[in-house]
């Protein structure tokens, strides 16, 4: 079901320090935009924030860009960076289809991808997260030896997106058709993973690395 526009969302946002509206402008000016040297890595798809909110203050020494396109739920994102005063995180609304308009060459360090929409009709799967169109663009934004770190719940995507990154030349380097939480005790539980969790669906994980 479609949520109500929240038309507060954009004028907050646009009062928000944390928010780069003009993201366009930042490309290769990043570390820049932190005023520091620190790695940079990006979460596509941020949601309603939780994710971010856990892993900014886990590393302080690292900075964030979180990517979303719908405001109805990224305006929550926003507002627990601004809260938390996370000056190590940046917040984009916008279409990550121009990810490569916004983040330089090699800029990144890491990409995280959780739970996005599985799009499982066949003419919208060019729509995901993780189809080859998207990740030839996190191929050239990721340094060599970068990460992507996948979550989903949805195990067609995940089957598919293995090959996907196969296909890219993305060497996998971990792969979990049932994520124990046990064995990942740094896990981020976010909003959709603890829903799917409490309904006992298996998580699907996986870990890629950029080659040469």
């Amino acid at each position: 079901m479609r949520l109500r526009k929240k038309h507060f969302a954009i004028p907050e946002m646009q009062e928000n320090k944390y928010v780069i509206f003009s993201a366009y402008d930042m490309r290769g000016k990043w570390k820049e935009e932190f005023k520091n040297d620190n790695k940079i890595f990006l979460e596509l798809g941020a949601g309603k924030g939780q994710f971010i909110q856990e892993l900014a203050k886990r590393e302080p020494n690292c900075n964030f860009i979180i990517f979303d396109r719908e405001s109805n739920a990224f305006i929550y994102a926003t507002r627990k960076v601004r809260e938390n005063e996370l000056e190590n995180v940046r917040c984009v609304p916008g279409d990550i289809m121009h990810l490569k308009e916004i983040v330089a060459p090699c800029e990144a360090h890491g990409i995280y991808i959780n739970f996005c929409n599985p799009w499982p009709k066949k003419k919208h799967k060019k729509r995901r997260l993780t189809h080859p169109n998207f990740l030839k663009i996190y191929k050239t934004i990721l340094k060599d030896g970068g990460f992507i770190k996948f979550k989903t719940d949805d195990r067609n995507l995940f089957e598919e997106s293995l090959e996907y990154f196969d296909e890219e030349g993305f060497e996998c380097i971990k792969r979990d058709f049932d994520m124990k939480l046990e064995l990942y005790p740094d896990n981020i539980v976010t909003e959709y993973e603890n829903k799917f969790r409490s309904l006992g669906q298996p998580i699907y994980y996986a870990e890629f690395k950029k080659i040469d």
